[in-house]
């Protein structure tokens, strides 16, 4: 385990810049921060989600297990040239996926976020994941980035995106379709 925080302010990023896990230090508004910054928002917005009275053991396990997973990527972004996202963690969601894709009805319209408290913040927490994988691809265009890590998050917005479409059925007993007409 990594060094414990006695004093949880420590003014060195007073001047706008942030210690790197390999103890470089950057600018908070650079693009690996932002990107590790953004893995860090749809961490907690799985937080969110997990708190739901309407989550099953299955997704509670898969959602907690991603928890865990987004530290390791995280912690991937932040120390430049470690690796810690396996392709087992791509092959868990995609199995987690199929597992509760298997019983929905196939999509023939557009849904709206919502359904529930659950849906609402699993589609928020789907969106962030979106952002942080933009985040990602405009890093790797100028450092090193893992093709893994952004595999995993493409699989996690659609594993998040299939959890949204379980809860607004176990919520509302209904999903909120796009219907306007054009």
């Amino acid at each position: 385990m990594g060094n414990r925080l006695s004093k949880i302010y420590t003014k060195t990023g007073d001047d706008g810049t942030t210690g790197l896990g390999d103890g470089s230090r950057v600018d908070k508004d650079g693009l690996r921060v932002e990107a590790y910054g953004t893995v860090d928002e749809a961490n907690s917005a799985i937080g969110i989600v997990l708190t739901m009275p309407s989550m099953t053991p299955f997704i509670k396990d898969s959602l907690t297990n991603v928890q865990h997973d987004l530290f390791e990527l995280g912690g991937e972004l932040c120390i430049p040239g470690h690796e810690a996202i396996a392709e087992e963690f791509i092959n868990r969601l995609e199995n987690d996926l199929d597992h509760l894709n298997k019983n929905l009805p196939p999509l023939k319209d557009f849904i709206l976020p919502g359904g529930g408290p659950g849906s609402a913040a699993c589609h928020l927490a789907r969106t962030i994941v979106r952002r942080a994988e933009r985040r990602v691809i405009s890093l790797k265009k100028e450092d090193t980035v893992r093709d893994e890590v952004i595999r995993y998050l493409n699989r996690l917005s659609d594993l998040l995106f299939v959890v949204a479409r379980i809860l607004a059925r176990s919520e509302n007993g209904k999903e909120v379709l796009w219907s306007r007409k054009a």
